[in-house]
């Protein structure tokens, strides 16, 4: 599999970049749904945020290299048996996904950095606050944050269904490109 897309298929870094980043949306929602009840006492009371913290500063690293690398590479065609409206669907959906995605990143990291603390992200380096000290950042930054990662992992599954309709309903080579496969004979 070449590393660059093509006019028709998908290149190994999209992929990796689609799946990797994917993976760590999801997990970053559901660590966080979990630790908004931790007690203080808990084990993961420090580990989970620290975790949270430092996967989201490379999911943010990673989105910015995902967004170079998509200007320096041109996406494949649209199928042809694709309706004008899932194309024009499909192009509004992938860039509210990203807006949402950096709104949640940035919204995190405005949570964390708040105080003026740096982000430490797992001993490897840390993110200093650009902000300083601003009372109340925290929590409009966090209902920012909390509202948009609800709004992202419902739009992101709502992309997930429409993968599905497309291999399962439409049996087209949508989901086949994005997973790297062979296409049908």
């Amino acid at each position: 599999m070449p590393l660059r897309n093509s006019s028709s298929r998908y290149g190994a870094v999209h992929i990796l970049l689609h799946w990797v980043i994917a993976i760590a949306i999801f997990g970053l929602f559901g660590l966080g749904y979990y630790m908004v009840d931790l007690s203080y006492y808990d084990d993961l009371y420090r580990t989970a945020p620290h975790i949270h913290k430092s996967v989201g500063v490379l999911v943010l690293l990673a989105m910015l290299f995902r967004l170079v690398w998509k200007v320096m590479n041109s996406n494949p065609k649209a199928l042809p048996t694709h309706q004008r409206w899932e194309v024009v669907a499909a192009h509004a959906t992938h860039h509210l996904l990203y807006l949402l995605i950096f709104v949640a990143l940035v919204s995190g990291y405005l949570i964390s950095t708040a105080d003026g603390s740096s982000i430490d992200v797992f001993s490897w380096f840390s993110v200093p606050s650009v902000t300083g000290q601003i009372k109340g950042m925290e929590d409009v930054a966090g209902d920012v944050h909390y509202w948009v990662t609800w709004a992202l992992v419902i739009l992101a599954a709502v992309h997930g269904l429409a993968a599905l309709k497309h291999h399962i309903l439409d049996k087209d080579e949508t989901l086949r490109r994005m997973l790297g496969l062979s296409p049908r004979n």
